[in-house]
């Protein structure tokens, strides 16, 4: 599957580049593509932004900014589809560069893999009465 969307993508890309480009254009397609590259960037710089405030607050707080490594990684990925050239890559990109989106996609990860999620440690048992 992975390898199967792999190639799938450039196609779909190509196609949709090709298919912009004969409405509108050569010239206001490639500037679109870096209209949407520029924009990108810009609201990966202001969320990282956020993203690394917030998990120093969390530390500091001495909790593990676990949401916050995610959405990093979320925002890692979406800034490298964004500049990637094409609008399917875009579009995927700015989903996971919303914060309200990011936090769906984060949502609906976690639901999908909870059942494989393993937590392996070890626990002693302290009576209450020996502190």
């Amino acid at each position: 599957m992975p390898l199967f969307a792999f190639m799938l993508v450039p196609i779909a890309e190509m196609w949709i580049l090709i298919e912009i480009g004969g409405w509108i254009g050569a010239l206001p397609t490639i500037a679109l593509v870096v209209v949407t590259a520029t924009l990108g960037l810009s609201l990966l710089k202001r969320q990282g932004l956020s993203t690394l405030l917030s998990a120093r607050q969390k530390m500091k707080e001495g909790s593990i900014p676990a949401s916050e490594l995610v959405s990093g990684v979320m925002l890692a990925v979406g800034g490298a589809l964004l500049l990637t050239p094409g609008f399917v890559t875009d579009a995927v990109g700015f989903v996971l560069l919303i914060p309200k989106t990011r936090q769906w996609v984060l949502f609906k990860l976690i639901d999908r893999f909870r059942d494989k999620i393993i937590i392996e440690g070890e626990f002693r048992h302290l009576d209450d009465r020996n502190f």
